[in-house]
């Protein structure tokens, strides 16, 4: 008699059936979470209380920005050759921009926040200290971004390696053709977010990062940032549950109408404040560190709403092109 298979390939199909694979629970689990990879990793807001932050402490690579040729007509330094610019006539020195980061990081530590630092620069990237945009801490781990300009690109590396050692998940690496910078991305609430569309992210990369929050059940709105303009966090930051710090003149009207819908309370910049006010932290609920030259009635306006600040003075650092939000990336924050 011809038999239907071996009696080791029957017993080990009783074995596998028996020992079956389990879906459940899910990879973004506080259980499954912290028996694979040791506690609970990303965030599933922008407010939630902060815990890990990934910062970068200025240093060696910032001397390429002192070698920058003048370009008069765009009131900048830059080098076409490679890349490298700086904004405006003014370059502050690598120690003060030190010692405001150090004063940046001893908040937050004084905040609870654990500071982590990327484990190097890659040699010439000047805007490595703003590590907001080279990864995206999402529920359950990170997304390793891929960036715009050639200045910018090969920061990725570092952060891949940096959040590696810590054993951070990796649970996307944008790749292809898509773009996409951590600045441009916003938690709303657990299940809505938004990514702005600009010079700095493209459709592709926005599509790569939908798929990812799709699976955790995030819906994710596109706005598209006016004209040259970078990121979203330039214009809106989520400051509390139901209220962000926005600038009305440089985001779209339907966003601000269906953020109002989604009960968002928006709270307007005016005139008065510097450009990096809204590039401000939440490191809990209604708690945000923010520029210290920050102006009174803006000041006013967040007492309104119970929303407590810290003020930290980082203009040098705001030289550079990015804020206080630019400058940290969190990676661990309390789910709400």
């Amino acid at each position: 008699m011809t038999r239907a298979m071996s009696e080791f390939d029957h017993r080990y199909n009783m074995l596998i059936e028996r020992f079956a694979s389990e879906p459940e629970p899910a990879f973004e689990t506080a259980g499954e979470q912290a028996f694979t990879w040791g506690r609970e990793w990303g965030c599933n807001s922008d407010i939630g209380t902060l815990r890990v932050v990934l910062m970068h402490r200025p240093g060696e690579e910032m001397r390429v920005v002192d070698r920058l040729p003048h370009i008069p007509e765009l009131n900048a330094f830059g080098d076409p050759a490679t890349g490298a610019y700086w904004r405006g006539d003014t370059r502050p020195t690598l120690e003060q921009q030190q010692a405001q980061h150090d004063a940046l990081a001893a908040a937050l530590r004084e905040e609870g926040v654990e500071v982590v630092y990327l484990k190097r620069a890659a040699p010439g990237r000047h805007k490595s200290i703003y590590t907001r945009d080279s990864c995206i801490g999402i529920q359950g781990g990170a997304i390793v971004t891929r960036m715009g300009p050639r200045i910018r690109r090969g920061e990725e590396a570092p952060v891949t390696e940096t959040l590696a050692a810590l054993g951070m998940p990796i649970l996307r690496t944008i790749h292809g053709t898509g773009l996409m910078e951590g600045g441009s991305f916003a938690y709303i609430r657990p299940d809505l977010a938004v990514v702005g569309v600009s010079s700095r992210v493209n459709e592709e990369g926005a599509r790569q990062l939908e798929e990812v929050l799709a699976v955790q059940g995030t819906k994710l709105i596109r706005v598209q940032i006016p004209g040259y303009r970078l990121h979203i966090d330039g214009a809106f930051v989520m400051i509390d549950h139901d209220t962000a710090i926005v600038n009305p003149s440089t985001l779209p009207f339907v966003f601000m109408e269906a953020m109002k819908r989604e009960g968002v309370k928006l709270i307007a910049v005016n005139h008065e404040d510097p450009s990096w006010t809204i590039n401000c932290l939440a490191v809990r609920p209604g708690r945000i560190l923010m520029s210290d030259k920050v102006g009174p009635r803006t000041q006013e306006a967040l007492d309104r709403a119970d929303i407590s600040i810290r003020l930290v003075d980082y203009d040098k650092v705001g030289l550079g092109g990015g804020g206080i939000h630019c400058s940290t990336s969190p990676l661990v924050r309390d789910r709400l």
